[in-house]
């Protein structure tokens, strides 16, 4: 049983991936990208990791991965946040489409 759900969330995990690699190709700007390739890290792979988990229970790899889950929430969302403020500050603007954009006129 333990199989079944381990290779469930693995296959989540994959699935998110690659829809997210086809929004990193098919999103029109940096911003959008940035948020399809943090949905990725965030969802992708930490439901692969849950399923490493489960598959292995908690010995050496299944603690492993236990430990980068809350690492990897807390660094992509983060880093992805300064990446972003840092390339609207550096002159990146959004497209055309984008229809909100809460920095204009605010640079700091």
């Amino acid at each position: 049983m333990t199989e079944i759900i381990s290779t469930i969330f693995i296959a989540i995990g994959t699935l998110v991936n690659i829809i997210s690699c086809i929004g990193l190709v098919r999103l029109p700007d940096l911003y959008n990208r940035l948020q399809s390739s943090t949905k990725s890290v965030t969802l992708g792979i930490c439901s692969m990791l849950v399923g490493v988990l489960i598959k292995y229970g908690f010995i050496g790899i299944g603690i492993k991965a236990l430990i980068a889950i809350p690492l990897i929430f807390l660094t992509a969302t983060v880093s992805a946040h300064a990446l972003a403020k840092g390339a609207y500050y550096f002159g990146i603007r959004p497209g055309e489409k984008t229809t909100r954009d809460d920095y204009k006129g605010n640079n700091k």
